[in-house]
């Protein structure tokens, strides 16, 4: 039995026939017509966007919404990926709440978006007795190339802040820790994206160096849910 971290509602099939403003994606359904799905990735999505691939969406009840479809995977030849970066989140806090990754283990609560600063935020920040509390970044990889996972593919100010903060964080006593989640199952290790973000590549490395962790884990995707998969390692 698949132990599943999340479900899917229920999944829309079609047909990719391209993606464009970064944040939506005109998709043809199996009857023939053609919607418009919100995509949430504000990466270039290299090597998961290709038009003429099955793709699966969500479909939202929410009243007022613009495009109440959602994009959320993509068929690829070796793998389903999960396109929305959104997932990467729920996915880790839902591991960690689990157990399920043991260099995050030991801790009793979580919190999401924590603040760590006027503009800075942390995805999650883990406590506990007789331990550091323990600040988790997340991030979503969806750039697999010959059996290397790569993040971003896109260049990323925003992700760069982010390292920084976790490393000032980690000289005022926090346990600082990048978590990347592959959101898909062809990955056989990982590596900063150096020729895409070199900036953010060499912030990263030198972060490491200086005690920031770096933990990577894939994801077992099917059409029913999403379930942890494999310690990928890294190479930095």
């Amino acid at each position: 039995m698949v132990d599943y971290l999340m479900h899917w509602p229920a999944l829309t099939r079609g047909t990719l026939l391209g993606r464009y403003k970064r944040f939506m994606a005109d998709i043809v359904l199996d009857d023939g017509s053609v919607v418009t799905a919100h995509c949430p990735n504000s990466g270039r999505m290299l090597a998961c966007s290709e038009p003429g691939r099955t793709a699966f969406m969500t479909l939202s009840e929410k009243p007022g919404r613009k495009f109440p479809y959602t994009w959320e995977i993509i068929e690829m030849p070796d793998s389903l990926v999960i396109v929305n970066t959104m997932r990467a989140n729920q996915i880790a806090g839902a591991a960690i709440q689990r157990g399920l990754i043991p260099e995050l283990s030991g801790y009793s609560s979580q919190r999401a978006e924590v603040r760590i600063s006027d503009h800075s935020r942390i995805d999650l920040m883990l406590s506990g007795q007789g331990v550091s509390p323990c600040l988790v970044e997340v991030k979503s990889s969806t750039l697999v190339e010959n059996g290397m996972a790569m993040f971003p593919d896109a260049v990323t100010d925003r992700g760069l802040k982010h390292v920084r903060d976790l490393l000032y964080m980690r000289s005022q006593g926090y346990r600082s820790v990048m978590l990347f989640i592959i959101q898909r199952m062809d990955a056989r290790s990982f590596t900063p994206a150096a020729h895409i973000d070199p900036a953010y590549t060499a912030g990263l490395q030198k972060a490491w160096k200086e005690g920031l962790e770096v933990i990577v884990y894939d994801t077992a995707v099917d059409l029913s849910g999403v379930a942890l998969g494999r310690n990928i390692p890294c190479i930095l």
